[in-house]
């Protein structure tokens, strides 16, 4: 008998949706690349979506590895989890370059926010 035979339907069923969800989220993000014109607008969305398909194809071979082995397979998890640690990390330093190289061009960018305000009632 073959082990993929071995595998429960609703397993073949919940891996397949979540592939199908991540290949989805794949496209909405390459449309969001394109469609979007600036280079700030851009990072957010691709990066959203990019990381929510990669989240639906960890939780896929956690369920498909889980099942095949009949207990539960954790290492999948690190994928996640770096995720989850250097995408924001990652998303910051390309904002603070473009910011960067924005100014030095004497593009119009917004002033930097200064922790001390100026109220004009006080």
């Amino acid at each position: 008998m073959n082990e993929l035979e071995q595998l429960p339907l609703w397993v073949e069923i919940l891996v397949a949706i979540l592939l199908v969800v991540s290949s989805l989220c794949a496209l909405i993000g390459a449309i969001g690349l394109l469609r979007l014109k600036d280079f700030f607008q851009r990072m957010h969305p691709p990066a959203l979506a990019s990381t929510l398909g990669a989240w639906c194809v960890a939780l896929a071979s956690i369920a498909y590895f889980s099942a095949l082995k009949h207990s539960p397979v954790l290492h999948a998890w690190l994928i996640p989890i770096l995720l989850a640690i250097t995408m924001p990390v990652t998303t910051l330093l390309l904002a603070r370059t473009a910011l960067f190289r924005k100014r030095m061009a004497g593009d119009d960018v917004p002033s930097e926010i200064s922790s001390r305000r100026t109220d004009s009632g006080s």
